[in-house]
């Protein structure tokens, strides 16, 4: 991976891209999210919502980003905790409710978690950074598709992939049947459960798309890769994996504002981002070939009978 690490990446964003336009970011109290909210706001953005678990932290974040960009009343602070559906659901039902056009959702927000389970007993990283992501974009689909029709223009959904799902190849064919359910029934699974939480969001994405074209939809979802970027996501990982990451960040590590670029890329992205993965701020195609046939609709059938579990009816309303 580490020879994609080039020191530079483009800032595709503009004014004339985002002036006047309302975006949400989630994960925005550090990090990548942080950094893609303070240029949204710096372009001229009409609204850009801070989604966040902890509202001291998001609240800190706002602060910083109207000092940096000497910009008030733009940045808004949301309460968004990716690890209890409520949460999820209120968010949406918000969203929906108060915002008169949501031009792009950036879904950055996720965990490193070694075989964590949440207060339900699933895997955390699971919850997390594929259910909750996927309901949270589901959600918002049918506001997204009537807005495309409305103002005639094509919202984006980016979700934050990585390429450290190359790491699980071996892995991958042991669990490609029902992903989400052999994962979970791992005893062993520990840190693999980040880089297969990330390919899952990858191939959902693309079979994702193939249900919903943009022609008809009206809406572009891709899946974006920041490369290794130097935040705090490993925070709750072991010591053993944080040294690794360290090392690694030494050698090639990104900042977070190097980072967000890519995040900002997938927001504005064309059609040809549609169901695309984006690595360096361009489409890339030959990301997780290695996968097989049929992986897209076994990974995307697994994570939509999580979805239903949750939200029975969601996923049909979203694709009507």
């Amino acid at each position: 991976m580490e020879y994609t690490q080039v020191t530079e990446l483009p800032l595709v964003i503009s004014s004339e891209l985002c002036a006047g336009r309302n975006f949400i970011v989630t994960g925005t109290n550090v990090g990548l999210g942080l950094e893609a909210a303070r240029h949204l706001v710096g372009v001229g953005a009409k609204k850009v919502i801070l989604a966040v678990r902890n509202l001291e932290a998001g609240e800190a974040a706002r602060a910083d980003i109207d000092a940096s960009t000497g910009t008030t009343g733009v940045a808004e602070v949301w309460h968004l905790d990716l690890s209890q559906r409520s949460s999820v659901q209120s968010f949406a039902a918000k969203a929906i409710e108060t915002i008169d056009r949501i031009d792009a959702v950036i879904e950055n927000a996720g965990v490193a978690a070694a075989g964590t389970k949440d207060h339900e007993g699933q895997l955390l990283t699971v919850t997390v950074n594929v259910v909750n992501t996927f309901l949270l974009l589901l959600l918002l689909l049918p506001k997204l598709r009537a807005d495309a029709k409305t103002f005639g223009y094509k919202p984006r959904v980016s979700v934050v992939s990585s390429d450290s799902a190359e790491f699980i190849k071996d892995y991958w064919p042991l669990i490609a049947d029902d992903p989400i359910a052999k994962m979970h029934a791992d005893p062993d699974i520990g840190m693999k459960s980040y880089p297969t939480s990330k390919l899952l969001e990858a191939l959902g994405v693309r079979h994702l798309a193939t249900l919903l074209p943009v022609e008809s939809g009206g809406v572009i979802i891709n899946a974006v890769n920041p490369g290794a970027c130097m935040t705090t996501l490993s925070r709750n990982a072991s010591e053993g994996f944080k040294e690794q990451l360290k090392e690694l960040w030494a050698r090639c590590g990104r900042t977070a504002e190097c980072g967000s670029r890519t995040l900002l890329a997938g927001a504005v992205a064309g059609d040809d981002s549609h169901g695309a993965y984006m690595s360096d701020c361009v489409v890339k195609h030959d990301f997780a070939e290695w996968a097989g046939d049929g992986a897209n609709e076994k990974a995307w059938n697994s994570i939509a009978k999580e979805i239903e579990k949750v939200q029975p009816g969601v996923v049909a309303k979203a694709l009507e």
